[in-house]
C-alpha cells in the first residue's frame, strides 16, 4: 500500500545510502536521489512487455511504461525490491534479472537512481497484473515502441530508458 508516509532511502550516485526520506519529501521537488528499480521484460521472440499506468497514479497517469518499476524501500536491497515489484505488479514469482546499468533520472519533481535490468520470460510464465497500479499491459515489437516514441504515448523516462536499453542490448 502506498503512502506519503513510506520511507525510502537517500543513496549517492553510487548507490550508497546516506539517509532516509518520506515518499512525499522524495516527490515534493527537494531533489532527494533515491533508489527505483526498473525490469525490463521480454519474451521468447524479443517483444517487450509495457504496462500502462493507472490513471489513479499522481506521476504520468495513463501512459505506458516500463514493464516493471518501484521504489526500493528503506532497508531493501535492490534485487529485493525488484522481486518484489515483479511480483507485486506483474505476477511474476520465477525471474532472472540481468542488470544491465544503472543512471540518475531527474523530473520537474524528483530525482531517482534508476537501477535497470532486464529477463526473459518463457511461454509457462503469465503474466497478471496489478489492476490498481496498472491499466493494461501488453508485449510491443521493438518496430511498435519506436514508431510511438516521441507521439505523447510513453513517460518520458520509458523514451529516455529505452535508447538506454536498444544501445545496451544492441536492438
Amino acid at each position: 500500500m502506498m503512502s506519503s508516509e513510506e520511507l525510502f532511502p537517500l543513496v549517492d550516485e553510487a548507490g550508497n545510502v546516506i539517509g532516509k526520506a518520506t515518499r512525499r519529501e522524495c516527490h515534493s521537488g527537494s531533489m532527494l536521489l533515491h533508489p527505483v528499480v526498473h525490469l525490463h521484460v521480454f519474451n521468447s521472440t524479443g517483444e517487450l512487455y509495457l504496462q500502462k499506468r493507472s490513471m489513479s497514479k499522481d506521476i504520468q497517469p495513463g501512459k505506458w511504461d516500463t514493464s516493471v518499476g518501484g521504489h526500493v524501500d528503506y532497508g531493501e536491497d535492490i534485487e529485493a525490491a525488484l522481486r518484489r515489484e515483479a511480483r507485486e505488479e506483474l505476477g511474476l514469482h520465477y525471474i532472472e534479472p540481468r542488470l544491465l546499468f544503472r543512471y540518475v533520472f531527474q523530473s520537474r519533481v524528483e530525482r531517482e537512481l534508476v537501477n535497470t535490468f532486464m529477463t526473459v520470460i518463457g511461454g509457462a510464465d503469465v503474466i497478471t497484473f496489478d489492476p490498481v497500479e496498472i491499466d493494461e499491459g501488453r508485449f510491443w515489437t521493438i518496430a511498435e515502441i519506436e514508431a510511438a516514441i516521441g507521439q505523447g504515448v510513453f513517460t518520458p523516462n520509458f523514451e529516455q530508458e529505452f535508447a538506454r536499453l536498444k544501445n545496451s542490448l544492441e536492438l
